[in-house]
């Protein structure tokens, strides 16, 4: 039997508001409700609204970095299945795709340098390939941290489209459009 402590009750209660409804519905009262405890009780677990959710994104991000990239397959297979892993996250959870990925926050990481040394643990997984790449000659040589970048920018710009109701396509249609724009730019990488 796995125990939970209080702590880890009320990032998890936070993280299914901001999941659910997104991050506007996260209020200390409503996370102290679904995680059956006072308001006043998450105060001595987390000082503030704000420092729950740097634990949220530090939780949720550390969850994708053990998720994501996880396949078999030459090169190309396995970055294909890290972009089908962003997308199942970003059109599954949209609102914490949001939250986690564009909206600003004090505490989110700032490229360059919160990007490198493996810092972000679902980025670093596209960092390792894009390093994997070029020490195999299947990637020009060139800045891995900016390569990694350039390469989902695309999905994540496609992605910002796709929600927004830019792109008007059945999301089978539209993660097709993702590996057919990601491979454009993989041409555009090769070496």
């Amino acid at each position: 039997m796995t125990v939970v402590n209080t702590a880890d009750r009320v990032a998890e209660a936070a993280r299914a508001i901001l999941a659910a409804e997104g991050v506007e519905a996260v209020t200390m009262r409503r996370v102290a409700d679904a995680a059956g405890i006072t308001a006043m009780a998450i105060y001595k677990h987390y000082p503030n609204r704000e420092a729950l959710l740097a634990a949220v994104a530090d939780r949720a991000f550390r969850e994708l970095g053990k998720t994501w990239g996880n396949r078999d397959g030459d090169w190309e297979t396995r970055a294909l299945g890290l972009l089908d892993d962003f997308l199942d996250f970003a059109l599954g959870r949209p609102h914490l795709y949001r939250f986690l990925i564009t909206d600003r926050r004090d505490q989110a990481r700032r490229f360059p340098e919160g990007f490198e040394d493996g810092a972000s643990p679902s980025f670093t997984k596209i960092v390792a390939l894009v390093e994997e790449g070029m020490r195999d000659g299947l990637l020009r040589p060139d800045d891995p941290l900016e390569v990694a970048m350039t390469l989902t920018a695309a999905g994540q710009g496609l992605v910002q489209l796709y929600l927004g109701g830019r792109i008007g396509l059945p999301e089978e249609e539209f993660r097709a459009l993702c590996v057919r724009a990601t491979r454009r730019v993989f041409d555009g990488v090769r070496a």
